[in-house]
C-alpha cells in the first residue's frame, strides 16, 4: 500500500516500530497532493517546506522514543476557518481583511500539540454558508469521485482531501451538515460530536469541530485529542476522559438495539431513489446484526427549516451590512441575494425566525428518544454540480437538501455520515448515524460496526494521468 493510504494507527504502529519515518510519509503525501491539487483545490497555504520541518522534528522524538502525543507524525489538513497562529483567516471569502490570527483555536492546538504534522488549510466557501467548494477567495474545490462535482461544504477542501488521500486526518466544522454533506457526497467518516464535546473558539449554536477521515477507528483517534479541554469555548461540555478505541467493538453491538429509520425529512428535497434504496438495504443490515429497526415519522416541518434559514440570513444580513460597499461587492453574488432578502424582515418576524432554533432541538429529542441510534440519508441525493452554490441554484431555497442532518446541530446530538453505497455514475451515498445527546461514543461504536457489515468498498480515487 502506498504511504498516503496508511491510516492513522498504522503509521502509528509503524514508527513505534521504527518500520517508517514521519519524514518519508509526510513526503509521500506531499508528492501524492501535488498530483491531486491541479484538479482538486482543495488546500490553503500549503508549505511543503514546513510539513517536511515538523516531519523531521517528529522522527528525532521517535528515534528518541520520546513522542509528544497520541498524534506524533501523522499527517493533518485543518479547515480554513479554524484559526491557526499566525496565518490569516479569510473565511473563504474576498472581503475578509487577511490578518493573521494571534493563537491557534482550541482544535488546531490540540493537534500541534499531539504532534500531528500540519500539511495545510483545506478551502471552503464565502462564510461557510454553502454546501459546495464555491467560492470568492479559493479556487472551485471539486469532488475526486467525480471532477465535475462539488465535495459539498463547508468543509470542502477537507472532504475532498480525505477521499484522495491527502493524508489520513482532516477536521473541519458544522453548524448544519457541514461535515456530514462533504463526507456522504466524498464517501468517507465524519463525526458531528455533541455540541460543546469538541470545544472551538469562536463558539455559535449548532456549532461544532469534527474528524473527517477514511475509517471510524481514525476519527476515534481524533477525538481522543480533540476533546480535551479548553476553556475559551464558553458552550463547551464538562471534559470525560472517555475511552475513544474501538478494538474490541464488531457488529454484536447493534444486537438488541432500536433503532429509527428516518426516510423522509418531512421538508426539504425529496430523497432520490438511488439514495432511498443504499439507506434501506443499509437498515437491513442493521437488521441482520440483530437491531430492532422501525420506521419513524418525520418532526422537522417547513416552518422550522424556513425559520432557520431565515435567523441565518438575519445574522448575514448584519455582517454584511458592516462592510464597505467594495467589501460587500466582492463576496459571492448568492450569498449577498440571500443576505439581503432578509433586509424586509420584522423584528416579529426575526424573533419567530430565531424561536425556529428552539423549536427544532425540543422536537428532535423528542422524536429520537424512544431510540438508541436514528438512522437516514446524510443527503436527499448525490454530489451535484461543482459550479452550484446549492443543488437548488436559488438563493431563497438554499437549505432544501440539509433537512436531514440541521436537526441534530440544534438538538446538540452526535451523527455522523459513513459512506453506505453508490449510485450507478458511481457517486458515494452518506449514511446518517445519529445518537442521543451526549452519546458520541455510541455514534462511532455503531458507525464501526457499519464499517464492518456493509457491502464492499470501491477503491479510492486516484489522480487523473497526465495528458
Amino acid at each position: 500500500m502506498n504511504l498516503y493510504d496508511l491510516a492513522a494507527h498504522e503509521l502509528i504502529a509503524a514508527y513505534r516500530a521504527a518500520e517508517l519515518s514521519p519524514v518519508e510519509v509526510t513526503r509521500s503525501v506531499l508528492d501524492h497532493v501535488q498530483r491531486w491539487e491541479p484538479h482538486l483545490c482543495a488546500t490553503y497555504l500549503l508549505d511543503p517546506s514546513s510539513a517536511l520541518a515538523q516531519a523531521q522534528a517528529s522522527e528525532l522524538r521517535w528515534r528518541r522514543r520520546e513522542p509528544c502525543g497520541s498524534l506524533d507524525g501523522v499527517p493533518v489538513t485543518i479547515k480554513e476557518n479554524i484559526a491557526t497562529q499566525g496565518q490569516p483567516v479569510p473565511l473563504g471569502t474576498l472581503a475578509t481583511e487577511l490578518t493573521p490570527a494571534l493563537a491557534h483555536a482550541p482544535p488546531a492546538a490540540r493537534l500541534v500539540e499531539a504532534g500531528a504534522i500540519v500539511l495545510c488549510k483545506t478551502t471552503m466557501p464565502d462564510y461557510g454558508m454553502l454546501s459546495s467548494g464555491l467560492s470568492s477567495f479559493h479556487k472551485t474545490a471539486r469532488n475526486p469521485w467525480d471532477l465535475s462535482k462539488t465535495p459539498g461544504g463547508s468543509s470542502a477542501g477537507a472532504g475532498a482531501a480525505a477521499a484522495a488521500g491527502y493524508g489520513p486526518l482532516h477536521i473541519g466544522t458544522d453548524i448544519g451538515g457541514s461535515l456530514r454533506l462533504p463526507a456522504g457526497w466524498c464517501g468517507i467518516f465524519s463525526l458531528k460530536p455533541s455540541l460543546g464535546r469538541v470545544p472551538i473558539d469562536p463558539p455559535y449554536t449548532g456549532r461544532a469541530a469534527g474528524p473527517m477521515t477514511r475509517t471510524v477507528s481514525d476519527a476515534a483517534l481524533m477525538m481522543q485529542t480533540l476533546s480535551l479541554p479548553d476553556a475559551r469555548d464558553s458552550m463547551s461540555l464538562p471534559y470525560q476522559a472517555i475511552d475513544w478505541q474501538l478494538l474490541d467493538c464488531d457488529s454484536a453491538f447493534l444486537r438488541g438495539l432500536r433503532v429509527g429509520l428516518l426516510l423522509d425529512a418531512g421538508c426539504g428535497l425529496p430523497v432520490e431513489a438511488e439514495v432511498r434504496s443504499a439507506i434501506e438495504r443499509a437498515a437491513q443490515l442493521f437488521e441482520q446484526a440483530g437491531a430492532i429497526v422501525e420506521p419513524m415519522t418525520p418532526w422537522l416541518t417547513p416552518v422550522m427549516l424556513d425559520g432557520m434559514d431565515h435567523a441565518w440570513r438575519m445574522r448575514s444580513n448584519i455582517d454584511l451590512s458592516a462592510l464597505t460597499a467594495d467589501r460587500k461587492a466582492a463576496v459571492l453574488p448568492y450569498i449577498r441575494q440571500w443576505a439581503d432578502s432578509a433586509a424586509v424582515m420584522t423584528a416579529a418576524q426575526t424573533f419567530l425566525a430565531f424561536s425556529q432554533f428552539h423549536n427544532t432541538r425540543v422536537v428532535t429529542v423528542r422524536a429520537c428518544q424512544p431510540f438508541d441510534f436514528v438512522i437516514s440519508p446524510t443527503s436527499p441525493m448525490p454530489a451535484f454540480a461543482a459550479h452550484l452554490p446549492s443543488p437548488t441554484n436559488d438563493p431563497l431555497r438554499p437549505l432544501e437538501h440539509i433537512a436531514f442532518t440541521v436537526p441534530y446541530n440544534m438538538s446538540e446530538q452526535p451523527a455522523a455520515s459513513i459512506n453506505c453505497g453508490y449510485t450507478a455514475s458511481g457517486l458515494p451515498i452518506g449514511l446518517q448515524i445519529a445518537g442521543r445527546r451526549f452519546d458520541d461514543l455510541g455514534v462511532l461504536r455503531a458507525s464501526r460496526a457499519f464499517e464492518l457489515l456493509r457491502d464492499p468498498q470501491r477503491a479510492w480515487p486516484t489522480p487523473p494521468s497526465p495528458a
